[in-house]
């Protein structure tokens, strides 16, 4: 089984081109059961080409005993059945037994997102006359400027900014590659920026030389735009909620709150499908309905009526 597991993230790796991130992901998820299936088993995992449907349902069962939200859940089958997908097209499987499984029912959060007015407040809290503050504030205004996951914001190689065109080339999930635009404010912290920058880098300049790098000169890490947002929420009294990932959203909420169309909220931010973007659209109907209710006069008359 273990050794099944391995081939699978190598193919991932190498012919999916399925980030670190992913991979990680998948290991967890693939590791954790054939953990269930040994001690299931009584000590031995069994082959994978022996699992059956039925010791599926016992490790679903176990995660619904254990608690384990309907999202883990629904991700872990998820990873089951693209890891047994691969042992029928490698041959080793006929069948795949997670797929009769049904995905638990769950509730779609809503996405957290920051007001304009936050966004403003967290953005100006870097400090400008400090090397480490003009790399925050470049990271925290391109991430908000074109909608950048934090994996492609620490991913971003000088060859991929054209300050010329104001874009940026950026590679999302699975490789796929994009243009996002940057606006006016992203692109002149980004210039104040890389002229610091050469004092800080140690790799190799040219193309491929990274935009963001630590106090190392070392290409910046996913882990490390995480801290650094933290203390900057704390420093503008922030909801400490907030994450590298609700940048995003607050991107894509601002744009369809000023009046933007969905497809070129989805295109700006790289999803495969419409449905994944449709989330903003809930996100911005209780602004909607605010707006009318002030707007409208007959919805205002009834608003006082009822008050």
């Amino acid at each position: 089984m273990h050794s099944a597991v391995q081939r699978f993230l190598t193919y991932l790796r190498v012919e999916r081109h399925a980030s670190d991130y992913t991979v990680k992901s998948y290991r967890e998820d693939l590791s954790a059961l054939c953990e269930h299936l040994v001690e299931a088993s009584g000590g031995e995992a069994p082959d994978p080409e022996e699992v059956t449907t039925l010791d599926l349902r016992g490790y679903l069962s176990h995660l619904h005993a254990c608690d384990y939200s309907p999202a883990t859940i629904a991700r872990r089958l998820a990873s089951m059945r693209s890891f047994f997908r691969f042992g029928q097209r490698e041959g080793w499987r006929q069948d795949n037994p997670a797929k009769p499984l049904r995905n638990p029912r769950r509730q779609r959060k809503l996405p957290h997102f920051l007001s304009t007015e936050e966004l403003g407040r967290l953005l100006q809290t870097p400090p400008e006359n400090r090397d480490d503050g003009l790399r925050d504030r470049a990271i925290l205004e391109t991430m908000y400027s074109a909608g950048l996951r934090v994996s492609e914001v620490v991913g971003l190689n000088d060859s991929d900014l054209d300050f010329a065109a104001g874009l940026l080339r950026v590679r999302g999930k699975g490789r796929r590659e994009r243009m996002a635009p940057v606006g006016s404010f992203a692109k002149r912290a980004l210039k104040a920026w890389m002229r610091k920058r050469e004092l800080h880098v140690a790799e190799a300049q040219g193309p491929s030389a990274p935009v963001f790098v630590n106090r190392f000169g070392k290409r910046i890490t996913v882990r490390s735009v995480g801290r650094l947002l933290e203390k900057h929420l704390k420093i503008a009294g922030l909801d400490q909620r907030t994450s590298p990932h609700t940048l995003r959203h607050s991107f894509a909420t601002h744009l369809l709150d000023s009046g933007a169309d969905i497809r070129s909220v989805q295109e700006l931010l790289g999803h495969k499908s419409l449905a994944t973007t449709q989330i903003y659209t809930h996100v911005t109907t209780s602004h909607l309905i605010s707006i009318y209710e002030q707007a409208h006069p007959r919805a205002s008359a009834a608003r006082q009526r009822a008050g």
